[in-house]
């Protein structure tokens, strides 16, 4: 198993792969029972890999020949065992070592041995060398890091710090189907603890998370799993029963579940995204929720009138963007994205914002959502937005209190990641003139 983690995290870091598809080809001959170790590796490796890689560096005498690439990545898995796991060190030292063998490289299990060893002899002052810090810079890419501090100098650091650690589970109740006091109860009597987060009347913080087929009632859909900025999305934008509403960019489908389940299924609701693969977790989603929407494959920067519903009197572009918000979640971005990225995205952003305003209807009301942090994405877009047009107001948004830590940002909301609350999201609320 740490063999497979040591693929997955190799991809990642050498191939540039997604850690999403790495796990899928990685993990494929690992057992139901160990899935859930294989994805804590990977997602604790990846999230300390650069401090992981330093210490590899410091471990061994001279570099490693390019075709034993994927050992780095083995000594990463077996260093974070050691640092941020309970996992006994000699069974940790042990398995990371038979893995060797499991990659075809026996040879390096002495080696690998090793390091790993000394590691455990020389701990503190090995840490002190590379440092042991949650807001260490170095944990992040450089222009990420001087992007962060220019846009959130007072926060740059607590961003960097919170998007480091696990994040945590938020389960998002079904109150057409269950009030949330009920479910919780059905947790407790479930030995699952949890705590309604204020300010969302649908949203409990688990304090452990927990595997989703634990939770009492998920396949009967009494409960999801989303974060709790996500679930702010529904209650900002407030569909009406008998609304005409699109979610735009909608896969893989949890804010288009909210919008159905907060208006009690009454609502005329097309889903689309670019991406026909990733609307099928959208469709099997709405279908252990008991919900029914038109699901359709398209561009949004080619929105057309003939689109199921147009024109809306509710619309939701939760746009392509760099995820900053979410790095908890994906560790893998902090090695995937590019700088280069974000112009890319906002030329994006700014063609379906452009594009999707015209299926508003007169009074009609455009959340626009990004979980990133980043101004470029953010405020920038909707203040260009309203420069070009006219017949675009912004509405107040004010935040409920405990969802996420919120900073001054004109225009829209910005809320940053928050160790027990939610990730970073931006939000922007606009209504089309009558």
């Amino acid at each position: 198993m740490r063999a497979a983690a040591a693929r997955a995290v190799h991809a990642v870091r050498v191939d540039g792969r997604s850690l999403t598809v790495a796990l899928t080809a990685a993990g494929g001959a690992v057992a139901a029972r160990d899935q859930a170790l294989l994805h804590e590796l990977c997602y604790g490796t990846l999230r300390l890999l650069p401090r992981l890689e330093a210490l590899v560096a410091i471990l061994l005498s001279r570099p490693l020949r390019r075709a034993d690439r994927i050992l780095y990545a083995l000594m990463a898995v077996g260093l974070y065992q050691l640092v941020s796991t309970r996992i006994p060190p000699h069974a940790a030292v042990a398995a990371t070592v038979d893995a060797t063998r499991a990659l075809g490289r026996p040879r390096a299990a002495g080696l690998v041995n090793a390091a790993l060893r000394r590691f455990q002899r020389e701990r503190d002052a090995l840490l002190a060398r590379v440092g042991n810090a949650p807001d260490d810079p170095a944990l992040f890419p450089d222009w990420l890091v001087a992007r962060l501090e220019a846009a959130w100098p007072a926060h740059w650091r607590r961003i960097i710090a919170v998007s480091n650690q696990r994040p945590p589970m938020v389960l998002r109740v079904n109150r057409g189907q269950c009030e949330r006091a009920a479910y919780a109860a059905d947790l407790a009597a479930a030995g699952i603890a949890a705590r309604p987060l204020p300010g969302l009347d649908t949203a409990l913080l688990l304090d452990k998370p927990v595997p989703v087929l634990r939770l009492p009632g998920f396949a009967g859909g009494l409960v999801s799993v989303q974060d709790a900025s996500a679930q702010l999305a529904t209650v900002l934008l407030d569909p009406r029963p008998g609304e005409r509403v699109l979610d735009a960019c909608a896969a893989p489908g949890n804010k288009t579940a909210h919008l159905l389940e907060r208006a009690g299924g009454a609502l005329q609701l097309t889903a689309v995204d670019v991406d026909a693969e990733r609307l099928e977790p959208l469709r099997e989603n709405l279908a252990r929720l008991g919900l029914a929407a038109t699901v359709l494959t398209a561009d949004a920067r080619e929105a057309g009138p003939d689109w199921p519903g147009a024109p809306y009197d509710r619309i939701l572009l939760d746009a392509p963007c760099s995820a900053t918000g979410v790095i908890r979640r994906h560790p893998d971005i902090k090695y995937l994205r590019r700088e280069a990225d974000v112009a890319a995205l906002t030329a994006t952003q700014d063609a379906i914002l452009a594009a999707l305003w015209g299926l508003l209807r007169p009074g009609g009301r455009l959340l626009y959502a990004t979980c990133s942090v980043l101004p470029d994405e953010n405020q920038q877009r909707i203040a260009a937005f309203l420069e070009t047009h006219p017949d675009a107001r912004e509405l107040p948004l004010t935040p409920p209190p405990g969802v996420a830590d919120t900073v001054p940002c004109a225009p829209g909301l910005q809320l940053l990641p928050t160790a027990d609350g939610g990730d970073g999201f931006y939000y922007a609320l606009l209504e089309r003139a009558s």
